[in-house]
């Protein structure tokens, strides 16, 4: 098995697509008007439209109310990407350095998704990442 997606679902597309690109840096591909990826080296951010779980189960994901997961993106630098991101996003936790070796950065989405831009500091926290 291979862990390859995440998908978030949204009343606005373009706008979390917009926030997601100027994040990240990275560019989006459309696959269809409501639903877009945003492809990484190691997963893929897909992004769809609150009208798209009609073809799953109406009702089976509600936007802009997750409270328990958090998308998470290596970063060279936490601290420079801090000093980015400050005006485009609500940022939740300063960058900090946690208990188990990373430097993160915890912030919000415009739907109010969880954020972590982490760097792994630590001998330990970097041998879990060289896969």
């Amino acid at each position: 098995m291979q862990f390859v997606s995440v998908r978030v679902i949204t009343g606005d597309v373009a706008r979390l697509v917009e926030f997601y690109e100027q994040a990240t840096g990275l560019r989006a591909r459309w696959l269809a008007e409501q639903f877009a990826e945003l492809v990484g080296p190691s997963c893929t951010l897909a992004i769809g439209s609150v009208r798209t779980m009609a073809l799953f189960s109406l009702g089976a994901a509600v936007p802009e109310s997750n409270r328990t997961a958090i998308l998470e993106f290596l970063v060279e630098d936490v601290d420079r990407e801090h000093a980015r991101l400050v005006d485009l996003a609500e940022v939740v936790q300063e960058p900090t350095t946690m208990p188990w070796g990373n430097r993160s950065l915890l912030f919000r989405d415009p739907d109010g998704n969880l954020v972590n831009f982490f760097t792994p500091l630590s001998d330990d926290a970097k041998a879990r990442l060289a896969r």
